[in-house]
């Protein structure tokens, strides 16, 4: 018989039949349900808040804290030569449009950084927020130029305000 999706079925003895508890004292779960007596944890609607150890304090507490987020840091989009060499012909202008359009980058808010991992043999012209040494060096010895624009994206914080 040819297996089809009307006649798929789980290997035998891999499933097993729910336990319906509360269903009186002959099935083994009857009265208290398997819940034991009293105490939070045997009465309905009750859900174990994460991190709860029963009134000691938690892990979480326990713990010292250590360091802090930066909320300035700034975050970069990390291109290699080797993604630009196998994405892109000879002679084509690259910006982080075309990049978005080939599927290099994700479109998002954060500048772009060219990496010099991999080798180009192609001449392109590249548009980026920043280059390598690496990489700027490897661009203009294929014969294709680096372009740094300005970023595009500042915190608010570092922008004075006028009023």
């Amino acid at each position: 018989m040819a297996i089809g999706l009307n006649n798929l079925k789980p290997a035998a003895g891999s499933t097993h039949k729910k336990k319906r508890v509360g269903r009186g004292p002959g099935s083994g779960l009857g009265k208290t349900a398997g819940r034991g007596n009293k105490g939070q944890k045997s009465r309905s609607g009750y859900s174990g808040k994460v991190g709860f150890e029963g009134g000691q304090m938690p892990l979480q507490r326990r713990l010292p804290k250590r360091g802090f987020t930066n909320i300035f840091k700034k975050q970069w989009i990390e291109v290699t030569l080797s993604t630009l060499e196998n994405s892109f012909e000879a002679g084509d202008s690259i910006t982080p449009e075309t990049m978005h359009e080939r599927g290099v980058i994700a479109k998002g808010k954060r500048d772009i950084v060219v990496l010099g991992t991999g080798d180009i043999t192609k001449a392109l012209t590249v548009s980026a927020h920043r280059f390598t040494k690496g990489a700027r060096q490897k661009i203009e010895a294929a014969g294709g130029t680096a372009n740094v624009i300005t970023p595009h994206h500042k915190p608010d914080a570092l922008v004075p305000v006028s009023e």
